[in-house]
């Protein structure tokens, strides 16, 4: 039987462990920077000084006041503590970028552009944390990183991007529409299938939702999900939570689910006469990949008796044709 992984070089996981604390480094800077107001300056009116604090590229703003000693020291505080911060994002970045030029000469698993965009604006909102999960075929790259090497016969991603929502108290906004319109505002959600939301390039973000997670969900929230009972099982175990290459030259932090229950969801799907032909085959590859790579190098996430008699009956089948094959 051929391994299911294949184990990263020093070189390879050197590259890997120093990437993920320059990127908490950058993105701590950047949430630092947004706290900060967009702009602080001076604006004079009726010939009198005021200080006034900028909300957006449009110059639109509010006025705090006449200038004085206080608010003269205020806006230098601001202008020190923006400068600095800039520069720390700056460092940060390049720290970053030395080593993702480095992914492709060492053979690092990667993770598309598009999605990787899209990804880092919800990490610095904190919509990774608790809020929202990768699913779908990008998680690949996530869980290779999880097993410290390349996950054979698991096929690449398609120009899709899947996200679920999990969280498990109710949200006041439309966070993820709000971080989507602020990447590209041609986002728009498509009319014939409201769970799906599109920009000008035809770029595609599909949300899903579990059941027992859509009363979270702001009234507000965009796209529409339908609750599928199925994706109930990719909210079981302990997520994976990886900083990866990106594809755009820069880095992005991953949270997929728990890769065992990722993999008999796939395999299931792969089942399924109603599931497109064309990607059948795809998830059966990839439940199978997955579900011995976490075999293989995994033990994080043990395949004993606990998580045997935590797998529902709908679900056996697969779990019991994988094992087969691996005794094989």
């Amino acid at each position: 039987m051929a391994a299911a992984i294949r184990p990263f070089s020093d070189e390879q996981l050197r590259a890997l462990i120093n990437l993920r604390p320059r990127y908490e480094n950058l993105i701590e800077a950047q949430r630092d920077l947004g706290c900060v107001p967009y702009n602080l300056v001076r604006k004079t009116v009726g010939g009198r000084e005021y200080l006034y604090e900028v909300i957006d590229r449009a110059n639109n703003g509010k006025s705090l006041g006449p200038m004085t000693p206080e608010r003269e020291a205020q806006l230098e505080s601001y202008r020190s503590a923006k400068a600095a911060l800039q520069d720390r994002i700056k460092a940060a970045t390049e720290g970053v970028e030395e080593i993702v030029r480095l992914a492709r000469p060492l053979r690092l698993p990667t993770f598309p552009a598009p999605a990787g965009k899209i990804l880092r604006e919800l990490d610095r909102r904190g919509l990774l944390d608790g809020t929202l999960l990768v699913v779908g075929t990008n998680c690949i790259p996530v869980y290779s990183i999880e097993a410290a090497g390349a996950i054979s016969d698991a096929p690449a991603e398609t120009e899709d991007f899947d996200l679920a929502w999990a969280a498990q108290e109710e949200a006041e906004d439309a966070a993820l529409w709000n971080a989507l319109k602020a990447v590209d505002p041609t986002f728009t959600v498509n009319a014939e299938r409201e769970f799906q939301a599109r920009n000008r390039h035809s770029y595609e973000i599909e949300l899903l939702v579990a059941p027992s997670r859509l009363a979270t969900m702001s009234p507000r929230e965009k796209p529409r999900p339908i609750p599928l009972p199925e994706q109930e099982w990719l909210l079981l175990g302990r997520p994976v939570d990886q900083v990866v290459p990106c594809r755009d030259g820069e880095a992005v932090r991953v949270v997929a689910p728990d890769p065992r229950w990722f993999a008999l969801h796939k395999l299931w799907l792969g089942h399924q006469a109603k599931r497109n032909p064309l990607k059948r085959r795809k998830d059966v590859q990839q439940g199978n990949a997955v579900l011995s790579a976490v075999s293989e190098a995994m033990p994080q996430y043990p395949l004993d008796a606990a998580f045997l008699a935590a797998i529902p009956g709908e679900l056996l089948p697969y779990w019991q044709g994988w094992r087969d094959t691996r005794r094989d």
